[in-house]
């Protein structure tokens, strides 16, 4: 079986092809030199490597390098800030044990940051990438697409609302800065589950 001729969609226990034309990658499994799927999704393969694996349509969001994720920043330490990641930004699928991950000072933006607390607060939600998932996990807000997404105040734990100078929070007046993600239509009362 050529890649071309695999079929669009399969189910577990469906016939892929043989080991010696294959090697078995995610969603898949071999027995006695064949190749099955593991889970009900699309087949592809990989020609450089000739790695045959199916892609679940559902399948449980895993961190990798490139991911994108909504974070909640947990604490902020002199050099990094602590975070629970929530789920995975693109398809919106919470992350299983919302694992912790950090972003180092040197990658919350572009440029010299004094301190973390001038970018992030306790509480704030965050747009980031994965840098590395392993052994730990590493995320970065630094280019203009990520930062924060929602924030409180830090004066009355009012939602904070984006003004053309910064965040202000509507019940108090309070205004307070942040890195925030490009463009105010990231910006929202984001309340993770």
């Amino acid at each position: 079986m050529t890649a071309s001729e695999l079929p669009r969609f399969v189910v577990p226990g469906e016939y892929l092809g043989a080991a010696e034309e294959f090697v078995p990658g995610r969603g898949t499994y071999e027995d006695a030199g064949r190749i099955y799927a593991s889970v009900v999704g699309r087949p592809t393969v990989d020609e450089a490597d000739r790695t045959v694996r199916v892609d679940a349509p559902n399948a449980v969001p895993v961190l990798a390098e490139g991911t994108v994720v909504y974070a909640r920043v947990d604490e902020l330490k002199a050099a990094m800030a602590i975070c629970t990641i929530v789920a995975d930004a693109q398809t919106g699928r919470g992350i299983p044990g919302e694992p912790e991950g950090t972003v180092h000072i040197s990658k919350a933006k572009d440029g010299y940051t004094e301190s973390l607390g001038d970018e992030f607060a306790v509480g704030d939600v965050l747009l980031a990438k994965v840098l590395q998932s392993r052994p730990s996990i590493k995320l970065t807000t630094a280019p203009g697409q990520f930062g924060v997404i929602s924030a409180r105040c830090q004066v009355c734990h009012g939602l904070l609302a984006a003004q053309p100078k910064g965040l202000e929070c509507p019940r108090c007046g309070h205004r307070e800065r942040r890195k925030l993600a490009e463009g105010t239509d990231h910006f929202a009362p984001f309340v993770p589950s």
